[in-house]
């Protein structure tokens, strides 16, 4: 038993540094950031960056039954096209990672209830790591720390 802890342990030892939490990091950041962003563009006219649709007014009025539709669209709309640029910067990534988080549970509370183990749980994993933890060592929040600290 001591050799299977022994190697547990070392195994343990060799992933706990920096560099790989920092690539862990990076990988959730993309992984999240990917999500919002796919449905992101589906909101908006081919070709533009943020021209609303008017089918996602429709969307947010008929399937989802959000109020204001036209208002909550565009938030929806802004919200999944800054937050995850944020994120995959590492830029404010616990605010970023923060406004994902809300989105997923508003979508998860009003919109989509039955979705929480096959889908929403993981959003919500993936947010409350980079909550938590921060983006790590590959962002620019850690650029703008060292300076910060620098500076000092």
């Amino acid at each position: 038993m001591k050799k299977i802890l022994d190697l547990y342990n070392k195994a343990v030892a060799m992933i706990s540094g920096r560099i790989p939490e920092a690539i862990a990091l990076l990988l959730a950041r993309l992984g999240l950031a990917g999500i919002f962003w796919r449905s992101a563009r589906t909101k908006v006219e081919e070709g533009s960056w943020l021209q609303m649709r008017e089918l996602t007014v429709d969307l947010f009025r008929d399937e989802y039954g959000m109020p204001f539709p036209e208002i909550t669209g565009l938030i929806a709309t802004y919200a999944e096209h800054i937050l995850p640029i944020m994120i995959v910067l590492g830029l404010f990534t616990r605010i970023g990672a923060t406004g994902l988080f809300i989105m997923t549970m508003v979508i998860q509370l009003f919109v989509y209830p039955d979705a929480w183990w096959q889908t929403h749980i993981v959003w919500a994993a993936l947010a409350l790591i980079l909550m938590v933890r921060g983006g790590g060592l590959f962002t620019i929040d850690t650029l703008l720390n060292r300076n910060s600290e620098a500076s000092k």
